[in-house]
Formats: C-alpha cells, sequence, structure tokens
C-alpha cells in the first residue's frame, strides 16, 4: 500500500502525557539490515539544514514532539512535504497547533542542544494533489533567522544531481524498523537517484500509487534495506551538495524493488522562492502571508495553507496514502 512518511495522531487530538503516535498500519517484516532504514548515526553539524517539525502538544515530550522533518533553504524558510501539515498527520488544521515549532542544530531530539523556532507563516504549494501527491510540498516561514551557511541550496532543472545512477543520502529522526521504533538520533542513508523508467515500472499507477517523472525523483537499493520511513516525511535527498527531492511517499519501508519516491525539488523552486518574507535574501517577494492571528491566540502566526487545486483524494484514513511513513 502507497503510504507518507510522516507520523500521525492517534486517535483524537487529545494525547496522554508523553504519549508517542501510533505507527502507521505496519507491512510484513523486512530483514534485520531493512532499517532512515539501513542508516547511520550522523551529527547535525555535519547537515546543519536538516530540521525538525515539532509539535509536544500534539506529539508528546518523548522526542521533542517531532513528527517530520524539513530543509533549511533560506534564513527563515523551510521546506517540508506538504502532507505533512494535514489532518491526517496533526490531528486538525494547522493553524490549530499551538507550539507549532522547528528544531534546528540539535542531533538528539532527546536534548536541549540548538534552537527551537516558532513557524510564522505556512504556504502550501497550490498544485499539490493528495490523491497522488504529485507537488508534495509546503514553504515554512520562521519568525527568526538562521545564519545563512546552515542553509541548503536547492538543485535547478538540469542539474546533473538529478542523474540516473547518483549517489545521494536521505537523513531523518524517523522509523529505523518500519514498526514504529523511532529514532532519537539523527540518521542518514546512502541510496541512489534510479531513472524515472524504472520508477515507472515499480509504480505503474496501481493501488501502491503512479511514479510521475515531471513533479517526483525515486531512489533507493534495488536490493532494499536502505530508505526513508514514517516520521521521516519532508526530509531532505541531498546530492553533490545540492537538496533533490523531499521524502514523500512509497511501498513501505526498505523494500526491494519498491524505491522510495520524493517530491522533486527543481520544478518548485520558483514557489519556493516566491513563498516568505520579502527581507530573505535567499527567496522571493512575499506573496502568501497570512494574516496574524485574533490578539492572545495561541495558534501559528499567519498560518496560509491554502488547499490543493488538484483531483485530490486525500490521505487514507489509518495509513500512508502513498507517501513515506
Amino acid at each position: 500500500m502507497r503510504r507518507p512518511f510522516a507520523r500521525v495522531l492517534a486517535g483524537a487530538l487529545t494525547l496522554a502525557a508523553g504519549a508517542a503516535a501510533a505507527p502507521l498500519s505496519q507491512a510484513p517484516r523486512a530483514a534485520a539490515d531493512s532499517v532512515v532504514i539501513g542508516g547511520r548515526p550522523v551529527k547535525v553539524a555535519d547537515a546543519p539544514w536538516v530540521v525538525a517539525l515539532a509539535s509536544r502538544d500534539r506529539f508528546g515530550g518523548t522526542r521533542g514532539g517531532q513528527f517530520c522533518g524539513g530543509v533549511l533553504v533560506a534564513p527563515t524558510k523551510v521546506v517540508t512535504a506538504a502532507h505533512c501539515l494535514g489532518r491526517q498527520v496533526l490531528g486538525g488544521p494547522v493553524e490549530s497547533v499551538r507550539d507549532f515549532r522547528v528544531i534546528t542544530g540539535r542531533t538528539e531530539l532527546r536534548a536541549s542542544e540548538g534552537r527551537e523556532i516558532a513557524v510564522r507563516s505556512a504556504r502550501v504549494n497550490p498544485a499539490y494533489d493528495p490523491g497522488s501527491n504529485a507537488g508534495d510540498l509546503a514553504v515554512l516561514e520562521l519568525v527568526e533567522a538562521v545564519a545563512v551557511q546552515n542553509v541548503l541550496p536547492m538543485a535547478a532543472l538540469g542539474h546533473p544531481a538529478y542523474g540516473a545512477g547518483t549517489e545521494a543520502a536521505v537523513y531523518g529522526w524517523g522509523d529505523t524498523s518500519g514498526f514504529g521504533d523511532y529514532a532519537y538520533g539523527l540518521r542518514a542513508a546512502g541510496v541512489t537517484v534510479m531513472a524515472d523508467e524504472v520508477c515507472g515500472r515499480a509504480y505503474p499507477g496501481d493501488a501502491d500509487g503512479q511514479y510521475r517523472a515531471d513533479s517526483m525523483v525515486c531512489a533507493g537499493d534495488r536490493a532494499g534495506g536502505k530508505d526513508a520511513c514514517q516520521g521521516d516525511s519532508g526530509g531532505p535527498l541531498v546530492a553533490q551538495g545540492r537538496l533533490i527531492g523531499l521524502v514523500s511517499w512509497g511501498r513501505g519501508c526498505g523494500r526491494a524493488d519498491s524505491p522510495g519516491v520524493y517530491t522533486r525539488i527543481a520544478p518548485l523552486i520558483g514557489f519556493v522562492a516566491e513563498s516568505g518574507s520579502a527581507t530573505d535574501s535567499a527567496s522571493g517577494p512575499e506573496t502568501a502571508r497570512g494574516a496574524l492571528g485574533p490578539p492572545g491566540a495561541r495558534g501559528v502566526l499567519g498560518m496560509d495553507v491554502r488547499p490543493a487545486q488538484g483531483p485530490g483524494k486525500g490521505l487514507a484514513a489509518g495509513g500512508r496514502p502513498a507517501p513515506k511513513r
């Protein structure tokens, strides 16, 4: 079954203190080394652009409230998967999340290093189709800037990093086994960018989803064992020092002949550039700032989460629609 790779709330909005989100519907157990699956521990100092999306109110405090990943592409701008902001993941509209934060500079989620920065506004790609997961990207604007050297450049159209056979790496704090064994420390797995033809054969449009070369890129290991998994959604796929994809969806985690599918960054660079603050040196003019909430509101300021305009059917309840989870 096609599934996204975000963590989801278990049941209603009320979670017991410290409770973890329930893992998405389970697939047959992978081999022991099929565990990011098949990854290695890394320090955030070596990948300072990796961030965690967090809400202790919704996901408990054990892992800092982490539920998805993201990438710093400008000092006040983070890109993540659009499905991470959906009701299936958050249990309600994103503007109702009172403590939505982006965690930067933190390797170990139980530690206090780094910063927790509030989200000023969010904008979902208006072309995002939740039925197919095409265009699965959203932009978050932060209330505070990070150092420009912690920003990861995006690979434009025609960049060789998208070429088949390119060595890449996927980063995250997600499930390391496919059975809810969420990591406390940042991990990365080496994967290979695959040809569009290979991706199309893996996902021809059946119940597991359809690969679309114009908006997606896929990567993995033919033999399986290296992949993103639940909780990694929105995290970066990096090749040749550039961001080429965001963890989006796939069939299970780490399965042979089931590569992970990522949002292709190149077609969305213009949208990313025009979203957020006009004063952000790495982005274009501000075009999607939501109005501030009413005085005393505890929600996220200025949330502008626009609905998808495609024929999306939304995520399937209780499981990853296809995005990797």
